[in-house]
């Protein structure tokens, strides 16, 4: 019996089976048929099952599309399943999905001997902790947090409320992601006078110039500069669905690749790329390490030059300059809470014994 003879109950057990977005929209649109049946009253239900397989959990995804100031940010929220819901889910998902591919990357940066793909049950635990960490960064990461009232106990409660509800598992993966997105902000966006300095190094070893880094207070300011393309308010809409979900989007960067950054030429400074020594640098991570994890993506992938991601945090106002993130404090928060040594849950962690990728199997 050929495909397309099949019975109508069976081409939607196939759909349901689809394990992403574009393999429904795909099937979809083979045949009349096909399509009419993709159109029936379990659209919806057949794409929430494919969005689910491939971006879930959908519960956590939803919970940051669909957070705003009127409510704490704890408080779980539904919204019904809809196609201008599915195509922000889709949007949330690349980004997750992006950073699963990172992961492996960062995570056994040194012992890359033990490097390896995630499993399907890791790649869902890191989009989880990449929702989460999202959530908890659009929430408290913004203009209405300054740094005046961020050690305040009102203020650290609610932050913690968020995190109370989870386990400490799934706060360890969050922890795990976190460690991930600051090697990328530490060394990707913002790398300090040392790590320009060996990366030179690296990619000309038979240069003998000397780098010359802002290491004086009395240096004058740097002049203003464009700032980088903002994709967070420039989306163009899909004309349909499948325009929308089988194009993996992109954002037309107006500037050179990253290697610019240690290009050799008289009007490039290399050392004016250092974001400072040690102490300073550490100072800059903590103020980035605010912004949410696709911010941080495109910055990777957008923003080779100091300047121009200098020129993107100036369009986020004066409340994120010396105001460091606040994750990391809240963390520490919750396990004193939960009685449980903040220490031991760091070198587990570090072990690879929790997080999201665990040594010697599931968690």
């Amino acid at each position: 019996m050929l495909f397309e003879d099949l019975a109508t109950e069976l081409v939607i057990q196939v759909l349901f089976s689809c394990s992403s977005v574009n393999d429904v929209l795909a099937l979809s649109i083979t045949c009349r048929r096909f399509r009419n049946i993709s159109l029936s009253s379990q659209r919806l239900a057949i794409l929430e099952h494919a969005a689910e397989a491939q971006y879930g959990p959908l519960l956590d995804l939803t919970q940051l599309l669909i957070h705003n100031s009127s409510q704490p940010a704890h408080i779980i929220r539904t919204a019904p399943f809809s196609l201008a819901l599915l195509r922000q889910i889709v949007h949330a998902g690349r980004i997750a999905a992006k950073w699963c591919d990172i992961y492996p990357f960062k995570k056994w940066k040194h012992n890359y001997e033990s490097r390896r793909l995630l499993t399907s049950s890791e790649r869902y635990r890191l989009r989880r902790a990449i929702y989460r960490t999202w959530l908890y960064s659009r929430a408290f990461h913004n203009a209405s947090h300054p740094r005046e009232s961020r050690v305040t106990r009102p203020v650290i409660q609610k932050r913690a409320a968020l995190l109370h509800n989870w386990t400490t598992l799934e706060i360890a993966e969050i922890a795990d992601i976190n460690m991930i997105i600051r090697d990328v902000v530490q060394n990707n966006i913002c790398p300090s006078n040392g790590t320009i300095a060996r990366k030179f190094k690296k990619r000309h070893p038979h240069n003998d110039q000397s780098l010359l880094f802002n290491i004086h207070l009395n240096y004058p300011p740097p002049a203003p500069s464009p700032a980088a393309y903002n994709p967070f308010t420039n989306q163009t809409p899909a004309t349909n669905l499948w325009t929308h979900f089988n194009t993996t989007p992109t954002y037309t960067s107006r500037y050179t690749s990253p290697a610019s950054k240690f290009a050799l030429h008289q009007t490039h400074n290399v050392g004016a790329e250092g974001w400072g020594d040690d102490i300073s640098h550490y100072y800059v991570i903590e103020d980035y390490m605010k912004l949410d994890p696709e911010q941080v993506l495109w910055l990777k992938e957008n923003a080779p030059l100091k300047g121009m991601v200098e020129g993107y945090v100036r369009l986020l106002g004066g409340w994120f300059e010396n105001n460091g993130a606040t994750l990391g404090q809240t963390v520490d928060w919750v396990l004193d809470e939960r009685g449980e040594s903040v220490v031991e849950f760091a070198e587990l962690i570090a072990e690879g014994r929790l997080g999201v990728a665990v040594a010697g199997g599931e968690v």
